[in-house]
């Protein structure tokens, strides 16, 4: 499996996707808090299968990642030496190989929940890097906007399993309880209150003018819809984008691995070839 080294030393564990022939472009997808990049296999092979080359790492403390650095499995999640700030800046190593391997397609980023939140920062602190920008499950990072309560909340009930907040697919909320590299804590256990208020932020002022897709499951205790149309509206108003669509899903928060999985999918390779024709 394919690796790098950050800054600090740790090693990246990633993945990556080619397609059969000479690649479109390069698609860097960050995943969310507590997970890991095997969890979008179905997303990476459907890239690739249309031309892109698709890579996913595993962040600081997360699968096979965080095994690696921290030696144990009850510490999956913790970022580690460094904090948040080492995640970011590791992610932002990932997305320059992505560009390095694939220099003559375009490049774009798709992160979901935490990922669409690092997502959000590189986007800022790296001004016309991207050539379009994929975020699903997000939410504009504001207090009052971005949801800080107990994500399962609406679901909790005597018996429940405590994770039905992710999906409405139980065959998708057993198969995360099952996965030794997938942790059921949230984001501020696992992060502490000094990393986890480093979340916060809005999109900068007057960036260079990226196509934008914002996709949402109804359901989703993240933020939502209203969260995520605010979001689209702070890139139209202070960012300056004027290519930015939002799509709302029958669905919880991975929309990605729930019912509707399908046409989610389609929808991000049909807005790619949209904006990124073949050829």
């Amino acid at each position: 499996m394919p690796s790098f080294v950050d800054h600090l030393g740790t090693r990246i564990v990633y993945d990556r996707v080619a397609p059969d022939g000479e690649s479109r472009g390069a698609v860097h997808v960050l995943h969310g808090v507590g997970e890991h990049s095997g969890r979008y296999a179905a997303l990476l092979q459907a890239l690739a299968a249309a031309g892109w080359t698709a890579y996913a790492d595993d962040h600081r403390g997360h699968g096979r990642t965080g095994l690696e650095q921290h030696g144990d499995l009850a510490k999956l999640g913790r970022l580690g030496r460094g904090g948040y700030r080492a995640a970011v800046d590791s992610a932002w190593r990932m997305s320059q190989i992505a560009r390095d391997e694939t220099p003559d397609g375009p490049l774009v980023i798709l992160g979901h929940s935490w990922g669409s939140f690092l997502s959000q920062q590189l986007v800022n602190e790296h001004p016309g890097a991207y050539d379009g920008v994929v975020l699903v499950g997000s939410a504009l990072r504001w207090p009052g906007v971005l949801n800080a309560a107990p994500l399962n909340k609406r679901w909790d009930h005597p018996g429940g399993k405590g994770n039905e907040w992710i999906s409405e697919d139980p065959a998708v909320q057993d198969a995360a309880l099952a996965d030794p590299l997938t942790v059921q804590r949230s984001l501020l256990e696992l992060f502490g209150l000094p990393n986890a208020l480093q979340l916060y932020g809005l999109p900068s002022k007057d960036l260079p003018d990226i196509p934008t897709l914002l996709l949402v499951g109804r359901d989703d205790s993240v933020g939502g819809p209203r969260a995520v149309h605010k979001l689209a509206e702070a890139y139209r108003t202070r960012s300056g984008f004027t290519d930015v669509i939002t799509r709302v899903y029958d669905g919880r928060h991975e929309i990605l691995n729930g019912y509707q999985q399908e046409s989610v999918r389609a929808d991000i390779l049909a807005w790619l070839d949209a904006r990124f024709p073949r050829g």
